[in-house]
């Protein structure tokens, strides 16, 4: 049986704070060597810049160093940032307050996606066994009040060294941490601890703050009177679909063989998203706040484009197969298909994305009330990207079939990832058909737009939730397409050949809110022509200049 020497806990704090800048950091640290020069001027920053986490690591440490406290704390930072690091090295995110909001909202199938052996054994060798070792290592605790002096000593000394490092070495790094933001969102533990606080703090705001109604004066224009029949407008919400691969958009490869073909189809190429991640993404763009402008806890407690819809007299329905509405949908109809039986569409605890369509056709037979149909796609959702489109949609090989991306070529993954817009394709494609084959009865059209965009390898990102200001364009610049029956143009004044003029015009999903509105024909003083990208194109009014917040 190991027996160990009895050690003060200032020797724990020292050994667990240079633990954590080494095992837990890897990813700082070649982010590090990436960032700062190889001769002698490089590796003095390095030194420095290590010197000063260890000992801002080594303060917060003393100050836990408590007999009932200490032990319990430091095994569960050992246990998170074993996750954290697993994470942050797998796909090279950052963690900040909206990566763990993201992570808060997940649900049990993204997560089970993420699970991997390589996790459990990041999570046994850089949780569990330091934190045995941790527990088996005898602790000698002094009389209370010379535990509080060798307190205050062992502070003062990595105060002092803070200083002396930051003093001889002020330029380097001052010019390091001005021009390399990203470098506190990747030093564990204190990127999750200060993300938990930040998030935290989110919800008590939010949990404070009264309920805000939006648009009650909302009404159907006059045009409506003219209108002979019912009208069906599917807006789909995408999932990590990125402009870039996109065929009908200019990629190389044809990932969107039929909607390539559907005729009055309109691809809008410079299109960017609200946020990174779907909890950011999909609550702003249903929002009228813009991207600038956004706030969570806000938009929580406000209500949004689809109860403005309902205000103005428009039946609306969500329909999800993914990890829900983010609170969009709180106040409408809801239909959650993610969990059915489907013998054919559902395995695994997941749909595919073609249960969306299950019974639409009876849907459109019984409309009765004009109607907003919201589908919520499990789109290209990674890291497993081959689960989300059966076989005979796997047109690129060969195909990554794990979570661990960063142990596939890059190839294999944009092969899995490109095999979901080519299901997407025959989804969106097959939506389109359903409305063109009904619009002898019913006013049919389609909006498609995705909620963010996704990382393949790039820079060495995988998946999405990076920093809007540090994400790479692949995050950012999204799939919108937009397709409109003969009768509806008709009876909503949209002049398509107008748009398909300005579909190279800036767009974000700051229009998406004014746009509907303006589609929709519905008067209300939240809406704002100037971001209503219809605007400048209905029936006879020409090009117009379709705008961007």
């Amino acid at each position: 049986m190991l027996k160990f020497k009895a050690v003060r806990p200032e020797w724990v704090t020292l050994v667990s704070s240079a633990f954590l800048l080494a095992g837990f950091n890897l990813v700082l640290w070649q982010h590090l060597f990436d960032i700062t020069a190889a001769d002698g001027q490089g590796i003095v920053m390095r030194v420095a810049f290590g010197l000063m986490i260890l000992a801002a690591f080594n303060i917060v440490l003393t100050l836990l160093a408590f007999r009932p406290v200490m032990k319990p704390v430091l095994t569960l930072i050992f246990l998170i940032s074993a996750g954290v690091a697993y994470f942050m090295s797998q796909y090279g995110v950052l963690i900040d307050a909206g990566m763990l909001r993201n992570f808060a909202e997940t649900n049990a199938t993204e997560v089970r996606d993420l699970l991997s052996l390589k996790l459990f054994v990041y999570i046994v060798l850089l949780g569990v066994l330091p934190s045995w070792l941790l527990w088996k290592i005898p602790v000698n605790y002094r009389r209370w009040h010379r535990e509080l002096l060798s307190k205050v000593l062992v502070s003062v000394a990595s105060v002092a060294v803070i200083g002396g490092v930051a003093l001889v070495n002020y330029q380097g790094l001052s010019s390091l941490f001005r021009n390399h933001h990203e470098l506190r969102l990747m030093v564990v533990p204190s990127n999750y601890i200060g993300a938990s606080f930040g998030y935290l703090r989110e919800q008590v705001v939010s949990a404070r703050q009264p309920f805000a109604k939006l648009g009650e004066d909302a009404q159907k224009k006059p045009a409506w009177q003219a209108h002979d029949r019912k009208s069906l407008t599917v807006l789909v919400v995408g999932e990590s679909a990125r402009a870039e691969n996109f065929g009908i958009l200019g990629y190389d490869r044809d990932t969107t063989p039929k909607l390539s073909k559907e005729s009055g189809l309109i691809a809008f190429t410079d299109v960017h998203s609200c946020g990174t991640e779907t909890a950011v993404s999909v609550p702003c763009m249903f929002s009228n706040m813009g991207r600038k402008d956004y706030d969570a806890s806000k938009a929580k407690n406000q209500e949004g484009l689809l109860d403005v819809l309902k205000h103005a007299g428009l039946e609306v329905i969500w329909r999800d197969n993914q990890s829900g509405c983010k609170g969009t949908c709180d106040r409408v109809t809801v239909d959650d298909v993610s969990n059915l039986k489907d013998p054919v569409l559902c395995a695994n605890s997941e749909c595919r994305d073609e249960i969306l369509l299950q019974g639409m056709q009876h849907f459109i037979d019984t409309l009765n009330k004009d109607t907003v149909l919201v589908l919520h796609q499990m789109g290209s959702h990674g890291p497993e990207y081959f689960k989300r489109y059966p076989k005979e949609y796997e047109h690129f090989t060969p195909v990554c079939e794990s979570n661990a991306l960063n142990n596939c070529s890059r190839e294999s993954i944009v092969n899995g990832y490109d095999n979901t817009l080519v299901y997407t394709d025959h989804v969106l494609s097959t939506l389109i058909d359903l409305l063109r084959s009904n619009q002898g009865k019913v006013d049919t059209a389609m909006l498609y737009l995705s909620d963010h965009g996704e990382s393949l390898g790039e820079y060495n990102l995988f998946l999405h939730g990076t920093p809007y200001m540090l994400a790479p364009e692949q995050q950012k610049h999204v799939a919108m397409m937009a397709w409109f029956s003969d009768s509806y143009q008709k009876s909503f004044s949209v002049d398509t050949h107008c748009l398909q003029q300005n579909r190279e015009k800036p767009l974000s999903q700051d229009n998406l809110f004014h746009s509907m509105l303006g589609l929709l024909e519905v008067n209300s003083t939240v809406y704002n022509p100037g971001l209503d990208m219809f605007a400048g194109c209905r029936g006879a009014m020409g090009d117009g200049v379709l705008a961007k917040k």
